[in-house]
């Protein structure tokens, strides 16, 4: 298993333990710190982190159900390979759920969240190509940002527990996809949302979040060893029509 060198890897012994060890692993194998086929042992990690077993145990078993590791008979508990359909679900989720909330924001457009955006927006352009791993998390306050302004907190916590596999995906292609486009694209979801433009922004957001699918298929030719095909070949997305514009 790999060193824990970063900082947010670290453990608060004030807080509660087992859902830090459960973060933490979380984010080693998002980040792939911990990779696919990666071995793990309760032992292991408790001795890594200096906890008893308990808690770790506990961390496995939430892990487990997330999709992130899996319990093999004669092999111990590994880092779950990329399972490439809940890619699909968990970006079409994430589009259904996004389209609702920027609709919602474009309905009546508020001036302070526009211009909190419009700020969001020069922070991704300056880090845009020096820092892809710092664009990723301001990608992400981005869209938790819309969630909380229409309300839809709870519908973003959602969100992260589901894009798990997708989150994976994005660290794997980091450095290689078009950040540039992607805050071009979040930029015109900003556009919409103060135009109060509700056929343009679903389109807008929609377009966006597909981006995905464009460069999925390179990311896996690049990285076979990582994911987990479906038997009978590789499915195609289904997506709901984009307003205002073609279906891709």
């Amino acid at each position: 298993m790999t060193g824990t060198t970063q900082a947010g890897w670290a453990l608060d012994p004030a807080a509660s333990i087992a859902p830090q060890i459960c973060r933490i692993l979380r984010e080693r194998i998002i980040h792939n710190d911990l990779k696919p086929g990666n071995r793990i042992s309760e032992s292991e990690i408790a001795r890594t982190y200096r906890v008893s077993r308990q808690p770790v145990r506990e961390a496995f078993i939430k892990l487990a159900q997330q999709g992130l590791l899996a319990v093999l008979p004669q092999r111990g508990t590994i880092v779950s390979k990329i399972a490439y359909a809940a890619v699909l679900d968990a970006r079409f989720l994430r589009e259904a759920i996004e389209a609702d909330i920027a609709r919602i924001l474009a309905v009546q457009a508020d001036p302070a969240l526009v211009a909190d955006l419009r700020r969001q927006l020069d922070e991704q352009r300056e880090v845009a190509r020096s820092a892809p791993l710092e664009f990723i998390q301001l990608d992400d306050r981005f869209h938790r940002t819309m969630a909380d302004a229409a309300s839809k907190g709870g519908a973003w916590k959602l969100i992260e527990g589901l894009k798990s596999q997708m989150d994976r995906v994005r660290y794997l292609s980091l450095g290689k996809f078009p950040v540039d486009k992607l805050v071009d694209q979040h930029a015109a979801v900003v556009d919409r949302i103060a135009a109060g433009d509700i056929a343009g922004v679903d389109a807008a957001i929609r377009t966006h979040l597909r981006e995905v699918l464009s460069d999925l298929p390179r990311i896996v030719q690049a990285n076979p060893d990582f994911f987990e095909l479906p038997e009978g070949g590789v499915p195609q997305p289904v997506n709901a029509p984009v307003q205002g514009g073609m279906d891709r």
